[in-house]
């Protein structure tokens, strides 16, 4: 897989549709059709794009990879969906969101096991997990390092997009 390949299937997760892309649909779509994942829309994650969007890139592209690879696909795009579910904006200045790269992993475990009732092991490790290198330690599954790639990757198009427009103004 190149460069290309992972730009364009960040570019795919930007249009999904359960026509289309019925399989992740499958996997995800029962998540995203909550309450709870959808009112992730209103907060901002990176510039123009919101949690809601972001969230179903990191999915998708987690989904995609692990495919490719032979991984579980099942439960990293799952857990790609809940790996930022926390419910404010990490933006506004005060104190409670100092720190907030290295808490709201935690903040996202307890809010995806309120939303399921209960999460297996392996997707805790992964929501747990999501943000090393910046948290100490890092996954325990290869499909955890997938999507610490894909939210990374998603992460970093998303800012440069953004900044590549306001200069463009």
């Amino acid at each position: 897989m190149n460069l290309q390949e992972i730009k364009d299937i960040y570019n795919r997760s930007l249009d999904l549709t359960p026509e289309t892309d019925g399989e992740f649909f499958e996997c995800a779509g029962d998540l995203l059709e909550t309450d709870e994942i959808k009112s992730l829309e209103q907060y901002v994650q990176h510039d123009t794009i919101n949690r809601l969007q972001h969230i179903t890139s990191v999915a998708y592209m987690s989904y995609v990879l692990c495919k490719k690879l032979s991984l579980d696909y099942l439960v990293t795009a799952r857990a790609g969906v809940m790996h930022d579910l926390f419910y404010y904006d990490w933006h506004e200045k005060h104190g409670g969101h100092r720190l907030h790269g290295y808490r709201h992993p935690g903040f996202a475990v307890k809010n995806a096991k309120k939303l399921c009732g209960s999460i297996d092991r392996k997707t805790e490790n992964i929501i747990k997990r999501h943000m090393w290198p910046l948290t100490p330690t890092p996954p325990k599954y290869k499909e955890g390092f997938i999507v610490c790639f894909a939210d990374k990757y998603c992460a970093a198009t998303e800012l440069i997009t953004c900044h590549k427009n306001k200069k463009s103004r």
